[in-house]
């Protein structure tokens, strides 16, 4: 295993309680050191019960807390990924020259097991989980952690050495790593996204891009053929693929071919769509670039059964099927989710805009859409880019109202689509939350 740099030293200032921060700071605290949590995140339930599991585990836990009066108790300061660069605490800290650690670095720094890193502005999720899957098939012990909802941190001290960690990778994460360091990076695809975080589509870009930069000979760099291989940086072994004479992992005449030899037919693949396969081959390359079996690869990429709030069929009533993409929380996405159906659909959309246009959904709901449903604070902002499409557009108050009103307007055959093209936070927790409430509405179990 590759060799990790020592942590600085203590005392640690765990900025962020939500998973990741907490997962960090009783990682931490397991070993022995001082720590320090706090959180300006208000009193909610789930805040609440992580103080007080803390608070419990021996960590000192402030809410709403000085900056200035923590960073000066502070050697070292841990960081959320969601925790915005220049908030209070972590400016006093950058200010008085504390170290700032991210917690996936802080994770990947104290678990010293092969790492398959997965980046990307879409598919990520189902990427991550769909290369565990193969693992599985291959009989390889695996964890499937990070940005799909189980902090890296939770398997300092509780896993394998055998085991293979296979991390998806947010640009917030990403971009608060010093030495971070997979064995396998792997980049799925860039398009605009976070730009309300990043402030531009550069900054944004470099920090996905920062999944390659420790990187050395002995690794592999899984990406996009048509990207390019100087939009890498990686210095490890290149691994192309998609369409293009140095993809590795490609397609030709219906087949999935790997270095020239046939994997598998491209329809025996489990989930449909173009975005899929392109998955499917990452997922695949980031596999027998380690020497799983090509077997299990062929195997797992015909099994695997997709993942929750992503092109999830929840619900069919009278005919009308109910799809909840609710993982769709930037444009991009939500146009892989609309290019999925042909016609029909009747699409919810909106949140809290992250900063980007809308204006790229218009011929696409002008082709697919029979109406659009638009909720949250982004509605007026996307309804005034949806008007070239001359679909109805019906402003609403909520999720629960969109639902009613789309479920009234169908028909037998048609689709309603939650695929917001924001994120949740206006009204939800997290995307999950929306989705949850999604599949409640559409399976009839909540009337909204």
């Amino acid at each position: 295993m590759k060799p990790r740099p020592p942590l600085p030293g203590g005392p640690y200032l765990v900025v962020g309680l939500a998973r990741s921060g907490e997962a960090a700071a009783l990682a931490l605290r397991a070993r022995g050191e001082e720590v320090i949590g706090c959180d300006a995140g208000g009193a909610g339930e789930r805040l609440l019960n992580a103080a007080r599991r803390l608070s419990r585990a021996g960590v000192e836990v402030h809410l709403d807390a000085s900056g200035d009066a923590l960073a000066a108790r502070a050697r070292t300061l841990v960081k959320s990924p969601g925790v915005p660069w220049n908030a209070p605490l972590v400016a006093a800290a950058r200010a008085r020259g504390i170290p700032v650690l991210g917690e996936l670095e802080l994770a990947w720094r104290l678990v010293g097991n092969e790492f398959i890193a997965v980046t990307g502005t879409n598919g990520k999720t189902t990427t991550t989980e769909w290369i565990g899957h193969i693992h599985r098939e291959a009989g390889v012990p695996v964890a499937v952690v990070g940005n799909v909802g189980t902090a890296a941190s939770t398997l300092v001290d509780d896993v394998s050495p055998d085991t293979t960690v296979v991390c998806e990778a947010s640009s917030f994460q990403l971009e608060d790593t010093l030495s971070f360091s997979p064995e396998v990076a792997v980049l799925l695809n860039l398009a605009p996204d976070h730009l309300d975080r990043h402030g531009s589509f550069e900054a944004y870009v470099a920090a996905k891009l920062r999944i390659f930069a420790n990187q050395d000979e002995g690794d592999a760099a899984v990406f996009p053929a048509d990207l390019g291989l100087g939009g890498t940086q990686a210095r490890a072994r290149r691994i192309a693929f998609g369409t293009g004479p140095d993809a590795m992992a490609t397609e030709a005449a219906g087949r999935l071919l790997w270095d020239g030899a046939e994997l598998l037919a491209i329809d025996e693949i489990a989930l449909p769509g173009a975005h899929n396969r392109a998955n499917a081959m990452a997922a695949a390359a980031a596999c027998l670039v380690r020497g799983v079996d090509r077997e299990a690869v062929a195997r797992g990429l015909r099994t695997f059964r997709g993942v929750a709030h992503r092109l999830e069929l929840v619900a069919v009533r009278d005919g009308v099927s109910y799809v909840n993409d609710s993982k769709a929380t930037n444009v991009a996405s939500a146009l892989v989710g609309l290019r999925s159906f042909r016609s029909r659909v009747h699409l919810i959309a909106g949140g809290r805009a992250k900063g980007e246009s809308f204006a790229p959904l218009a011929p696409v709901v002008a082709e697919r859409c029979a109406a659009v449903y638009l909720i949250g604070e982004a509605a007026a902002q996307i309804e005034a880019a949806l008007e070239p499409a001359r679909v109805p557009l019906r402003r609403l108050a909520d999720l629960e109202r969109a639902v009613s009103a789309a479920t009234e307007a169908a028909r037998p055959g048609d689709t309603v689509l939650l695929s917001p093209a924001c994120t949740s936070f206006d009204q939800y927790r997290d995307f999950e939350q929306r989705g949850e409430r999604f599949r409640a509405l559409a399976t009839g179990a909540e009337r909204g």
